[in-house]
């Protein structure tokens, strides 16, 4: 009995300690997050390795503020967005076929400030 009271408080720090890891900034992933209740992404792909998602932005549509984890980038279809992040808010273009990659953690809030659709595919590592 004292066994199993042992190995279910480990198990139970262990789960605390992941779940701690996931949520360290409070903030929602770039999948749960949004934009006034409503989903920008959809998963394409979730295996062992990584997880695909295709985010779409109409103009005046953003992402409430999330975090990434180590991913990378690419525009469908480019647009220009107002960014604010750690390094202040300034607004950006994205030209169709622009890749970028991001080896740490990050967080960030977009809004599409441009007169058309976005599209960006998000390839996380896992």
């Amino acid at each position: 009995m004292k066994q199993v009271i042992i190995t279910m408080i480990f198990a139970l720090l262990i789960t605390s300690c992941k779940q701690e890891k996931t949520n360290e900034l409070n903030l929602p992933d770039p999948f749960q997050a949004g934009w006034k209740g409503e989903k920008v992404c959809e998963v394409l792909e979730d295996n062992d390795e990584l997880r695909v998602l295709k985010c779409s932005f109409p103009p005046n549509v953003g992402h409430e503020k999330h975090y990434h984890n180590p991913h990378f980038g690419y525009a469908l279809i480019g647009g220009t967005f107002k960014i604010d992040d750690a390094s202040g808010t300034r607004e950006v273009s994205f030209p169709t076929g622009y890749s970028w990659s991001k080896d740490k953690v990050s967080k960030h809030q977009v809004l599409n400030v441009g007169d058309s659709t976005s599209v960006f595919l998000i390839i996380e590592y896992k």
